[in-house]
This record gives structure tokens, sequence and C-alpha cells, in this order.
């Protein structure tokens, strides 16, 4: 079973970026955070690789109401959606699957919360162009 949800696109970076962003506000998903890895690992070590950004997002009410029901949670969110380039032009978008993630939990609870963030997340990911 992946871990993840992806779909790879023709670029340019910067448009499929944007495109991600915006399908993720459709959906309901703020994005929290947004690490540049590629300039980080430049900064820090010195690596070289292509463009790959990470966008923590999160939809606030079902973060909240997994949060009642799992209070260590927090520790898996937000929800990670990277967009990464390929080669020949090429961008891949993936994002965490989140009934699997919470399957970890071992709580069933979760069940319905993380299906529906799966197929949000998958809506964005199929979305994108």
């Amino acid at each position: 079973m992946a871990y993840y949800i992806a779909k790879s696109v023709p670029g340019p970076f910067d448009r499929v970026l944007s495109n991600v962003i915006e399908q993720l506000k459709r959906e309901g998903f703020g994005v929290l955070s947004d690490i540049d890895v590629q300039a980080t690992l430049r900064s820090k070590i010195g690596a070289e690789m292509p463009r790959y950004r990470i966008l923590g997002a999160c939809n606030p009410t079902f973060a909240h109401d997994a949060l009642q029901i799992e209070d260590k949670l927090g520790v898996l969110l937000p929800c990670n959606v990277i967009v990464r380039e390929q080669s020949e032009g090429r961008i891949e978008v993936a994002s965490i699957d989140p009934v699997v993630a919470m399957e970890r939990t071992g709580n069933p609870a979760l069940a319905d919360t993380a299906a529906e963030v799966r197929r949000r997340l998958t809506s964005v990911i199929e979305s994108i162009q």
C-alpha cells in the first residue's frame, strides 16, 4: 500500500506550484508552511538538487475534529504536499495518504475524517494539469 497520492504533470514549476496552492484552498486547506528544500540543502550543506517544495497543508475543521479524538495526532499534522521537479520538464505533485497515516494510530474513530481528507487531497492532485 502506497503512503502517498501522486501525479506527474508538465511544468513549468511555478505554475504547477501556484495551481496546487489554489486547489488546496478550493478544498478548504490552508498552507501553514512552505519549505524550499532545494534552497535549504544548498545553504546548509552545499547540495544541489532540482526544485522541491514541501507545503504543510491543513484543513482547520478536520484537524480540530481529529485532535479531539486523538490528542497526540499533531505529530502527523499538517498534511504534507510536495511539488518537485522531475526530468524532462515534468513536475510531480504528491501528498501523504491520510488514511494510511491515521491507521498507524490504531484508533478507528479517525477513519471517517481520514477518508474525507484523502478524498479532498486526491481531488486536489487529480485537478492539477
